[in-house]
């Protein structure tokens, strides 16, 4: 039995007046709604309808029954029409999760911006770099630093590329040395941001040539944000996306080394749960901030 369509005949059945007017409301036989309300009845263990050839009324029970049905159909109606909005347009809210330095260094004003053009829209924005379980926490949209995405349900989309460069305070390396190779790096404190996917070795190339280098720190910390303040005060040295260090190298606090290498590159995602169903309000971010990356480009 299809208890809900079952539910639906009875409260047709007693609203129409007979089975033949609740056929016609619900497009459905005679003989159809008479088998739904002998499930329903046999389901329930009691009769809620007396019927003879010529007329029809409930039981005691089955006034009962109707008058809590049709609160509990109802309130279903209601629940289904109050998706209709959310299916229109970008509305209700909206949870994303994003690493603190790339939203902060690169999306905070722009976000500003996108919900000026969305005003129904509330946005629940975590800025964590840790890797977040989006079904589990409920969150519809994350994006997603890492060279090496997992495989996995999601829905990903690749929105840029940063590239990385070595770094340091002009006191640094006037103290310890600017590093000429890659494996100079070994004698270095190199500060580690520890959620990477290199954290314990670094790789370079250089005309076909590919190395790896183990480095080590006095310092691991897990936001890049923190590994700048570090650079900046002259504690060390470190590989960071150019991004977050762009100014400071244009106005001489840092320092860049082995220029002449190219660094390890990290791939920005955008990733939701699935491409079913995808609500306005998750279509409309993702669009934003591709929007917002190929503008970099």
């Amino acid at each position: 039995m299809d208890q809900l369509q079952a539910l639906r005949v009875f409260r047709q059945t007693v609203e129409g007046g007979s089975f033949a007017e609740a056929a016609r409301r619900l497009g459905l036989s005679p003989a159809a709604i008479s088998k739904n309300i002998r499930e329903l009845e046999a389901h329930l263990g009691v009769r809620l309808l007396n019927r003879t050839t010529r007329r029809m009324s409930l039981t005691e029970a089955g006034q009962r029954y109707y008058e809590q049905i049709a609160r509990v159909l109802d309130d279903l109606s209601d629940a289904d029409n109050s998706l209709g909005p959310l299916q229109q347009m970008p509305s209700g809210l909206l949870r994303v999760s994003a690493p603190m330095a790339f939203t902060l260094t690169r999306l905070s004003d722009a976000i500003i911006g996108f919900l000026d053009r969305h005003p129904d829209l509330t946005l629940d924005l975590k800025l964590e770099d840790r890797r977040v379980d989006l079904v589990k926490e409920g969150i519809d949209v994350a994006i997603r630093g890492s060279d090496r995405l997992e495989d996995s349900s999601l829905i990903a989309r690749k929105l840029t590329t940063l590239r990385h460069v070595i770094c340091a305070s002009p006191g640094y390396f006037a103290q310890y040395g600017r590093p000429g190779i890659p494996d100079d790096l070994r004698a270095h404190n190199c500060v580690q941001f520890t959620l990477s996917g290199h954290v314990q070795q670094w790789s370079f190339a250089r005309m076909g040539q590919s190395v790896s280098v183990p480095v080590d720190g006095r310092y691991k910390v897990t936001t890049s944000l923190a590994v700048r303040d570090a650079l900046l005060v002259g504690f060390g040295l470190s590989l960071i996306p150019y991004i977050y260090v762009e100014r400071d190298i244009a106005e001489g606090r840092l320092v860049t080394a082995l220029d002449d290498w190219s660094a390890v590159e990290t791939s920005i995602h955008v990733v939701y749960p699935s491409r079913q169903y995808i609500l306005p309000k998750v279509r409309a971010f993702v669009d934003f901030l591709a929007d917002e990356m190929q503008e970099e480009e």
